[in-house]
C-alpha cells in the first residue's frame, strides 16, 4: 500500500541548458512560487556507481503553481568568489554550489540560504572537502555569502541542513548530513549542528543516527536529514517533530572492484529538538518513486491546507517530482510501522 500520491510528470520545465536538475528549495515569502534549484552543468560517471562527479550551479526558479516551475537566471550571490577563494587550496578545485535550503528568520525577517560547498582534490583520488555554506539577504536578489557556518574538519563534514525549532534554552539543535569512516567503509550519518547564531559559528554535536548501528535495511549505508514537518501538519507531541529522512541501502562491492550504490529512499523519523535526539526511524521506507532506479531524495515540504501538503524529491539526481501527502495517510504509515502518537 502507498501512503502518498505521486504526481504525474516533472515539476521543473526543462530547457536546453540542463539535462539534470535536483534539490529544489522554495521561498515561503512568495507563497512557495519561487525558489532555487541545483542544475548539473556536467556529469562524469554513473549515478549508480560510487565515484561519479557532478559539477553544479544554483539557479532561480519561479512558477504560477506548486506543480510547475521554470528555470530562470543563475543565482547571483555577492562575495561568492572572494569566499570560495579562501577555501580552495593549491591542487584542489571547487566544483560548484549544491543542495540549497532557504530559511526565513522570523525575528530579523532576513532570508538565509544554506548550501553545500564541495572542494575536490584535482587528481583521481577520492579526497573531497564538504563545507556547509551560507548566504544572507532580504531576498533572492540581495544575497551575500559569508564564511561557511560549518567547515569540513577531516573526520566530519556538513551538508543537507535540516533547520530545527528553537529549544527552551534559546538555541537550535539543527541536523546535518556528516560522515564517519570505519575501516574501509565510509557512512553518511545524521549529526547535530548546534546553532546559537544562524549566520556563523555553528558547532558539531553528537551523531544521532548512524546506519551501522541500526538494523534498518533501507538506510543501512547512508542517512541524510530532510525537512522537519510543521506541527500544524502533524503534531506528535511537545518538543518533537516528525521529519523526512533520506536513506540509502548499503553499498554493493562487485567482483570487479566496482562499488555499486544501493537504493536511496525516503523514510520518516521522530526528532526531539529540545534535546537533539532522534527517537525513532521508520523500519520501512515511506516513498520510492515509480521511475527511480537508484535515488528518491526529498528536499522540500509545503503545507497546502489543513492536513495536506506537497513533498518534493529528486529522482536519480535528474529531475524533481512532487507527491501529495495527507496527514491521515501519514498516521496510517506510522501505525503500520509500530509508532504511536501519544499526545
Amino acid at each position: 500500500m502507498k501512503y502518498y500520491t505521486q504526481h504525474e510528470g516533472k515539476v521543473i520545465e526543462m530547457d536546453d541548458r540542463f539535462k539534470h536538475v535536483m534539490a529544489i528549495t522554495l521561498n515561503p515569502r512568495k507563497d512557495y512560487k519561487e525558489g532555487i534549484v541545483r542544475c548539473i552543468t556536467s556529469r562524469e560517471g554513473d549515478v549508480h556507481i560510487k565515484g561519479y562527479t557532478d559539477r553544479s550551479e544554483l539557479f532561480k526558479i519561479s512558477g504560477d503553481s506548486l506543480e510547475q516551475f521554470k528555470i530562470g537566471e543563475r543565482l547571483n550571490i555577492k562575495n561568492e568568489k572572494e569566499i570560495i577563494s579562501q577555501l580552495v587550496e593549491p591542487d584542489w578545485e571547487f566544483i560548484g554550489l549544491e543542495d540549497p535550503d532557504i530559511y526565513i528568520d522570523e525575528k530579523t525577517d532576513l532570508m538565509h540560504v544554506y548550501f553545500t560547498i564541495p572542494i575536490k582534490y584535482k587528481d583521481k583520488s577520492k579526497k573531497i572537502k564538504i563545507h556547509l555554506g551560507h548566504a544572507v539577504g532580504k531576498d533572492l536578489d540581495s544575497l551575500e555569502m559569508t564564511m561557511p557556518v560549518l567547515l569540513d574538519i577531516g573526520n566530519m563534514s556538513a551538508k543537507e541542513v535540516s533547520i530545527a525549532p528553537i529549544n527552551k534554552n534559546g538555541f537550535r539543535y539543527n541536523l546535518i548530513e556528516s560522515r564517519d569512516k570505519q575501516k574501509e567503509a565510509t557512512y553518511s550519518v545524521v549529526q547535530v549542528a548546534i546553532a546559537k547564531d544562524m549566520e556563523k559559528d555553528w558547532q558539531y554535536g553528537d551523531i544521532v543516527f548512524h546506519p551501522r548501528e541500526h538494523n534498518i535495511l533501507w538506510v543501512g549505508g547512508h542517512a541524510s536529514p530532510g525537512p522537519l514537518l510543521p506541527k500544524s501538519f502533524i503534531d506528535i507531541g511537545e518538543g518533537k517533530r516528525l521529519g523526512i529522512m533520506n536513506g540509502r541501502e548499503e553499498n554493493i562491492n562487485m567482483p570487479d572492484g566496482v562499488v555499486k550504490y544501493g537504493m536511496f529512499s525516503v523514510g520518516l523519523f521522530v526528532y526531539d529538538y529540545e534535546n537533539g535526539v532522534i527517537e525513532w526511524v521508520s523500519p520501512l521506507p515511506f516513498i520510492q518513486d515509480s521511475e527511480a532506479t537508484t535515488i528518491t531524495f526529498a528536499s522540500q515540504f509545503v503545507e497546502t491546507s489543513k492536513g495536506e501538503g506537497v513533498l518534493y524529491a529528486h529522482v536519480d539526481d535528474s529531475f524533481v517530482r512532487a507527491y501529495d501527502l495527507k496527514v491521515d495517510e501519514v498516521k496510517q504509515f506510522l501505525k503500520y510501522n509500530n509508532y504511536e502518537i501519544k499526545n
